[in-house]
């Protein structure tokens, strides 16, 4: 499968998605962001290497977006637009049924929405060995356990439909569960001839043959001292008037445990047989991605962020809009254009 963009292009595209559908709550911003995330959808799928995904995306969010609005409602008694009353002596869901309660609903399932969307792009758009090679070499046992499983989960599945098609051929017909053990222990011995197949193969390559002694601690020390610095940039980032030293100090802690998880991934060596290029057009999604982070996480004077909340309580009220988030929000859209521009 040809990769139109580079990994951590789309990695960066995923990460800002993920930021804006988590950070706000105004209606007119979400469905910006999910306008954009069905663009770029619907450009992968217009590449002839292209697979429909296993889900259909429209209806998944008509689902997700009913369920959260129909559960909302019948659980948050709050607003002032009643709807309908729910007799008080039913549990949970007894009381008046309101618009802000389901509107909030719908809100929420759109985001979860948004949420698969955005997944669902970075399936369509990375083959599995790409998102494989994204565990740092730190994990190398990880990835290695994740690519044996991914390989012998389609395996798994071809054989167990040659199987109970030859039982089918025998005139067993599947109804009961006894029927199924000739299913089921062809279907187990296979995968334990495969599984010492591997392990020989494995073994015979000298996998996990020497061990290297090398003294980590303070690499554990400065892993340690990251993951508090992130904390207290998360927490600080709770109370308002300390927003910008909680994002420095918690992109402070991102960036240092990213140094050591690479400091620890450098003593394991690791063979690429294929290298991805970084271009110019990768250049440009990343550079749409970190406009959508900047205006999304640094409380920047120039926008607006109380537009990012929408309050539906107690009465729905139209949501306020600053134009120049949402004219952020369009650089979301950059693979979409890449790709369309690719296939003229």
């Amino acid at each position: 499968m040809k990769v139109a963009l580079h990994t951590w292009a789309w990695i960066s595209w995923l990460a800002a998605a993920l930021i804006v559908l988590s950070t706000t709550r105004n209606p007119i911003y979400i469905t910006l962001t999910l306008s954009c995330i069905a663009v770029v959808m619907f450009s992968l799928s217009t590449r002839p290497e292209s697979t429909p995904p296993p889900i259909n995306p429209l209806k998944f969010g008509l689902i997700v977006v009913s369920l959260s609005a129909l559960f909302n409602a019948a659980i948050s008694h709050f607003g002032d637009t009643v709807l309908l009353y729910m007799p008080e002596n039913l549990p949970v869901i007894g009381g008046p049924i309101t618009l802000e309660a389901f509107v909030y609903g719908v809100i929420n399932g759109l985001v979860l929405t948004g949420i698969f969307w955005a997944f669902t792009v970075l399936n369509q758009a990375l083959p599995t060995r790409q998102l494989i090679r994204l565990i740092p070499r730190a994990f190398y046992p990880l990835a290695v356990v994740t690519s044996i499983a991914i390989t012998f989960i389609p395996t798994t599945i071809r054989q167990q439909k040659q199987i109970r098609e030859a039982q089918m051929i025998r005139g067993n017909q599947m109804r009961g569960i006894g029927d199924w053990i000739p299913l089921i222990i062809p279907l187990l011995v296979g995968g334990l001839e495969r599984a010492i197949q591997l392990a020989e193969a494995m073994t015979a390559r000298g996998f996990a043959s020497t061990s290297t002694q090398v003294d980590d601690s303070r690499q554990r020390i400065f892993m340690i001292v990251g993951l508090i610095v992130l904390l207290a940039g998360w927490l600080l980032r709770l109370n308002p008037n300390l927003a910008l030293p909680g994002t420095l100090l918690l992109i402070s802690g991102i960036l240092l445990i990213a140094a050591m998880l690479y400091s620890i991934g450098r003593q394991t060596p690791r063979t690429t047989y294929s290298r991805q290029i970084w271009t110019i057009s990768d250049t440009l999604v990343l550079s749409g991605s970190l406009i959508v982070l900047l205006v999304f996480l640094l409380p920047l004077p120039w926008f607006d962020r109380t537009t990012l909340a929408y309050p539906v309580y107690p009465v729905i009220s139209p949501p306020l809009v600053d134009p120049t988030i949402g004219f952020a929000i369009l650089g979301l859209l950059f693979p979409a254009v890449i790709i369309f521009r690719k296939s003229l």
